[in-house]
């Protein structure tokens, strides 16, 4: 078979030993290897690998004595914070499943995850109580957990949040469903239970759009966690370091990319993680010039607004070992302006692609540091094994030849939160008897074993980095009183590889106005976050239909890169 091939390609160790633990126990190991190695570091505020697991104990404590047992589910509605993986590996001590959803969701989204996850308890900032009280009583929790960003900032900075953002948040009334994080560690409480946990068991609820663009949720085990953090350790060489491995935490705990690579990854290979709540280029390029890190990850649109900011510009940048993007297109344009401006910060790493799915965690494969190939998104990590099948079948495609994308491993996720049809549509065995999941990204190999990423089946689109779902936008504009139709699509943008916009048939054609374009966006922040949002609506008075009936909106992307083309905006992927 054709992902045989790859065997003869070794850039990193060919298979690795994962134990059979949990992931609490796994990052145990990394406390008993360097208890005095800093696990993390929060705006100034840094915290020892034992120091860490002192957190984690306590907090796992407090957990049960509020009631968190074994197979229950606590929602995690966190920036990059201490609190929030603190609670993600105290959770896991416990045998208790994390869902992990973003902090700014609307309360319709807030109300939909945590009744499908079956939530009891939840955690979010103090700043988010009041979405979170709108929706309480429609759900199944029982205890809201508060934290407030203050909690961990230094003295001065704490001060400096308060002045300019923490006095301006509403303050808490009483309510006797709510716990606050500070009160529950300073109090006594007895320790953790001893929680037999398998490393198969559900770990981790995050959410995507699967291989049918509709959001569902991704049931991740402790072994499909520490099998991917391991493998990003060991191909990113995070023990061999001098001085100690350190990566930027740029991407959110929500997604599977921040989670997985820039946090969890980091606790499994003994690094530093440096925790970045809220990601803006001048922090990014700050954190940079002082923090040092020697690996940093994250999506193109980053590292595009990297090489126009100044403190990025000025920075010694020789501290960077390795830097990979991810979770879109990587443009070749923006590849030479970074490779370049580092090269002026005398540095010499280059930025390399990588591939990766929720349903695998995330990142699965990447470019070899030293074997920089076109247009490829590299070679699987250890123990992944990925291959190219022609499309609808399990058939392999010829070497260099378009088909549908499918990897089998120990990453792979255990399947969709109570959707066993979308489940056995995704996760398939073959004729070798392996598991193999089906990405729906359409991908070539060639005859090294290289994989080159060209589009994906699932209708959704990316916008600097996050998924977002044409059919949730079109269900929003749906409701709009004055809607008759919609359609969504993603459109090529130079800041956010792709933007959302939206084609609408009004029902009286007179409301077509640049102040209804106004009020439709508007209407559908109501709902959603930000950037799922259009950035432009266009009016039509009828759209393309496929000749079942379907609104065809490859036709209309097609109409809007060609209209783009003859302004000449766009000439084509990565140019």
């Amino acid at each position: 078979m054709q992902y045989i091939k790859l065997r003869t390609f070794f850039y990193t160790t060919a298979t690795l030993d994962y134990p059979r633990i949990s992931m609490f126990e796994s990052l145990m190991r990394s406390v008993e290897e360097d208890p005095n190695s800093i696990a993390y570091d929060f705006m100034g505020y840094t915290s020892t690998y034992i120091q860490f697991a002192k957190e984690i104990e306590r907090f796992a404590g407090a957990l049960a004595s509020i009631g968190l047992k074994k197979g229950d589910r606590i929602t995690i509605s966190m920036p990059t914070t201490p609190q929030g993986i603190i609670c993600f590996y105290a959770a896991n001590k416990l045998g208790a499943v994390a869902s992990m959803i973003h902090p700014l969701s609307t309360a319709s989204e807030i109300e939909f995850y945590l009744n499908v996850s079956k939530s009891k308890f939840a955690m979010t900032l103090d700043a988010f109580y009041g979405v979170f009280n709108k929706i309480l009583t429609n759900t199944g929790v029982e205890t809201l957990i508060l934290t407030k960003i203050g909690d961990y900032l230094p003295p001065l900075k704490r001060f400096g949040f308060y002045i300019t953002k923490g006095r301006k948040i509403p303050k808490v009334p009483g309510n006797s469903r709510v716990r606050w994080w500070k009160d529950l560690m300073g109090e006594d409480c007895p320790p953790a239970p001893e929680v037999k946990v398998d490393t198969d068991d559900l770990a981790v609820i995050l959410y995507s759009g699967g291989t049918t663009g509709v959001p569902k949720g991704i049931m991740l085990s402790n072994m499909n966690f520490i099998s991917e953090g391991m493998q990003v350790a060991e191909w990113g060489r995070m023990k061999d370091v001098e001085g100690g491995a350190s990566i930027l935490a740029i991407l959110p705990i929500f997604h599977g990319f921040g989670l997985g690579v820039c946090v969890n990854a980091a606790f499994m290979g003994g690094a530093k993680s440096i925790l970045i709540p809220t990601f803006t280029p001048e922090t990014v390029a700050k954190l940079i010039k002082t923090k040092k890190p020697s690996l940093m990850v994250g999506v193109p649109t980053l590292f595009e607004a990297l090489c126009r900011n100044p403190d990025f510009k000025d920075a010694d940048l020789r501290c960077l070992k390795a830097t990979f993007s991810g979770a879109d297109t990587l443009p070749r344009a923006v590849k030479e302006k970074f490779e370049e401006t580092v090269r002026k910060g005398g540095g010499s790493v280059k930025l390399l692609e990588g591939y990766g799915l929720t349903e695998a965690v995330t990142a699965i494969m990447a470019t070899p540091i030293n074997d920089y190939r076109e247009g490829s998104v590299g070679i699987p990590f250890p123990d992944m094994l990925a291959k190219v099948v022609i499309k609808d079948t399990t058939e392999e495609a010829p070497l260099d030849e378009d088909g549908e994308l499918c990897v089998s491993g120990p990453a792979v996720m255990l399947g969709y939160l109570d959707r066993p049809e979308e489940t056995a549509d995704t996760l398939k065995k073959h004729a070798d008897g392996r598991i193999w999941l089906h990405t729906g990204d359409i991908a070539s190999m060639d005859e090294d074993g290289f994989f080159y990423f060209k589009l994906r089946l699932k209708r959704m689109i990316k916008s600097s980095g996050m998924n977002i779902y044409p059919a949730q936008v079109e269900d929003i504009l749906y409701n709009h009183p004055d809607v008759a139709d919609a359609c969504v699509i993603g459109v090529p943008d130079k800041v956010q590889v792709e933007k959302v916009k939206a084609f609408v048939i009004m029902k009286d054609p007179s409301k077509e106005t640049e102040e209804m374009k106004a009020e439709l966006i508007a209407h559908c922040r109501k709902s959603l976050i930000k950037w799922s949002c259009p950035r432009e609506v266009d009016f039509r008075r009828e759209l393309p239909q496929t000749l079942v009936g379907k609104i065809a909106y490859k036709k209309l992307e097609e109409e809007e890169l060609e209209s783009l083309r003859l302004k000449g905006e766009y000439t084509g992927p990565g140019e």
